[in-house]
């Protein structure tokens, strides 16, 4: 059944002259046409329908007598009148659509259907509307892309800022605070060269480092991997091997030494007893014992060599509680009280009471040249045994604390101790702002140095690294380094040889370790003198340096320490990329400098090299003083240069 033929025509026409009035395809809302400004009064707006095409609103309006626009009826069997047969519809409508095209001055068209008429403008609109889907899909997929790739570069930089925020940690008070309890600890638990190093190796082995061996071969050492060894259980080198790295390329290298003042044990440390007094035999060791270590509480401790079975045994000893003092003489004997003290007879350590002497009218003289001074040897017994040479007292407290038997204390083979105050490193200052602690020469820089290279090393750098990363701590600093452990001997020269021969797939030609040297750099780090409020006039204006502020370069027109221009910009360079502070040190002309290894290294191998290290109060004192963010500041400014050094370098090729 055909309802509403003509006004369907008429939209038919309608749409047709879409096309001929260009109207924008329907997906466009009605907007106003862009004009020229000069123009405007022109402006009209874009309709969505053509304007003899009549809108819901018009048909709505249109005289119910127009046969074209007249609604029909329902058609029911009560309602036949209204029924239009077939025959007379077409009639009526195609006349109709005549009368009304004559109206309008159109030409008559033959009705060719709705679809047909209006296929041409509504293709065009649907052309139109998948043209602009595609161009918004496309400009939808390119944001989306943008989007992707601001999100990957996001997520990239964010993992390189986290990366440097590993690598190179900023020397802040908050990141410097945390190392100042672990400090203090390991100054208390290792009170000499050799517990410091054992703990130093307990600490490398927990990191990751594996031990090497002088005495084995060294062919199968991998870019990428961590190692260490000691030398006389004294002094030590670690050292990580970048992954990218390539024979003939250089080390960032930071050297120290272990040793303190100290008193060691003579050999036979068994003295004839005094005024009832126990004493124990010692020799000085770089100056001390000196006045500092007058009324202290001492101890002992070092390594001892024990016979088991068929092997003989290194094992590190310290004993927990004073045993010894240096008792002063009261001032009120006068002259006698103020010096000068004999460091052999006046000095001598008072260790217990000898019950057998205690109460004798008068002292006899002591014989003790009416023996010879055997050392002791297993095969002439116990009686002639080292121990036999030594206090028995003190024997008897060195083997329990090595939890030996009684009848077993002859297996000590011999040993090296030495004197230690038993005194905890403790932080004081109203704001805790101080360590106070023995040894801290040169233990301070040592310490720092291990904890940078373990930090390097778990940093994420060694992967992207080519270069070789070094800590050497030396024994013997403070008596001259002229031990096969100290700085003076090939241990560091020997160590980098083999590290590059087995790196290169064989021994390594002078050219090759020529090279190495070359492209290498030293920070000798030695403790450096700080401002003392109560002798300004000993130290030189604007060349003092302060506590709690960072790492001193150390220089000396005189040739004392390797600072010079170039390397002070190296290290300054890398500083800057942990935002560390340096400060400056210089003696006054008037004045003596001390040395370090600094020299002795450099000069050696050729390394380029500068001195730099952490200040401190009360220098060679029994007992000093350092910040409590002194440690902290020297580990990261140590780091800044194990990680920095490499592309610093580049900048001074």
């Amino acid at each position: 059944m055909v309802r509403n033929v003509a006004s369907m025509a008429s939209l038919r026409n309608g749409m047709a002259n879409l096309e001929v009035n260009n109207v924008a395809s329907p997906n466009v809302p009605t907007t106003t046409r862009r004009m020229d400004s000069n123009d405007a009064s022109d402006v009209q707006p874009i309709l969505l329908h053509h304007p003899d095409v009549p809108s819901g609103a018009q048909t709505a309006q249109l005289p119910a007598t127009d046969p074209c626009y007249r609604p029909l009826q329902s058609v029911g069997p009560s309602q036949s009148e209204n029924v239009i047969s077939s025959e007379n519809t077409v009639a009526q409508v195609g006349q109709a659509q005549q009368d009304r095209d004559q109206v309008r001055g159109r030409n008559t068209q033959p009705d060719v259907g709705l679809a047909a008429a209006a296929e041409g403008p509504m293709s065009k609109a649907l052309a139109d509307y998948n043209t602009q889907l595609r161009v918004l899909e496309q400009q939808n997929a390119r944001r989306l892309l943008m989007v992707r790739q601001e999100r990957e570069v996001a997520k990239k930089t964010s993992e390189q800022v986290q990366i440097q925020a590993r690598r190179f940690p900023r020397a802040t008070r908050f990141n410097a605070e945390k190392y100042c309890k672990p400090f203090c600890e390991a100054l208390t638990n290792n009170p000499t060269v050799f517990h410091f190093v054992a703990a130093t190796e307990h600490e490398l082995d927990h990191a990751g480092f594996e031990e090497l061996s002088e005495r084995d071969s060294w062919d199968n050492l991998q870019p990428g991997q961590s190692y260490y060894v000691d030398r006389n259980g004294s002094s030590l080198i670690a050292f990580t091997v970048g992954a990218k790295y390539k024979p003939g390329n250089g080390a960032a290298i930071l050297a120290g030494h272990v040793d303190a003042l100290t008193a060691k044990l003579k050999p036979v440390s068994q003295v004839p007893s005094k005024a009832g007094y126990l004493q124990l035999g010692v020799a000085p060791y770089a100056g001390a014992p000196n006045t500092t270590w007058w009324d202290r509480d001492l101890s002992v401790g070092g390594r001892v060599l024990v016979k088991e079975d068929d092997k003989i045994v290194t094992k590190l000893v310290k004993l927990d509680w004073p045993i010894a003092r240096i008792p002063t003489l009261a001032p009120h004997f006068g002259a006698a009280a103020q010096g000068p003290f004999n460091p052999e007879t006046q000095m001598v350590p008072i260790i217990g009471l000898d019950d057998t002497e205690s109460r004798a009218s008068h002292y006899a003289e002591p014989k003790p040249f009416s023996q010879p001074p055997f050392i002791g040897s297993e095969g002439r017994g116990p009686v002639h045994s080292f121990v036999s040479t030594q206090p028995p007292r003190l024997v008897k407290a060195v083997g329990d604390a090595l939890g030996l038997h009684a009848d077993a204390y002859s297996t000590i083979v011999n040993w090296e101790l030495e004197l230690f105050d038993t005194q905890p490193a403790t932080v004081g200052g109203l704001d805790k702002e101080f360590i106070f602690a023995g040894r801290i020469d040169d233990k301070l820089c040592s310490w720092a140095a291990v904890q940078a290279l373990i930090e390097a090393n778990g940093s994420g750098d060694t992967e992207d690294s080519s270069i070789i990363k070094i800590v050497g701590l030396f024994d013997d600093e403070e008596i001259g380094s002229q031990l096969r452990q100290g700085a003076k001997g090939n241990f560091l020269p020997s160590i980098m040889e083999r590290i590059v021969g087995s790196l290169s797939g064989g021994n390594a030609s002078r050219d090759l370790i020529g090279r190495t040297y070359a492209n290498s750099f030293i920070v000798s780090s030695d403790v450096i003198h700080a401002v003392n409020p109560n002798f300004l006039n000993a130290y030189l204006e604007n060349h003092s340096p302060h506590l709690n502020v960072g790492v001193v370069v150390s220089a000396d027109s005189n040739g004392h320490m390797t600072t010079d221009s170039v390397s002070t910009a190296i290290l300054q360079r890398c500083a800057d990329k942990v935002g560390a502070k340096l400060q400056v040190f210089q003696i006054r002309n008037d004045s003596r400098s001390g040395g370090t290894v600094g020299p002795m290294l450099s000069a050696a191998t050729g390394i380029r090299a500068i001195d730099a290290g952490i200040p401190q109060l009360s220098m060679h004192s029994i007992r000093a003083t350092t910040g409590s963010l002194d440690p902290g500041l020297g580990v990261l400014c140590f780091l800044g240069f194990l990680n920095g050094f490499e592309s610093v370098d580049k900048e001074f090729r």
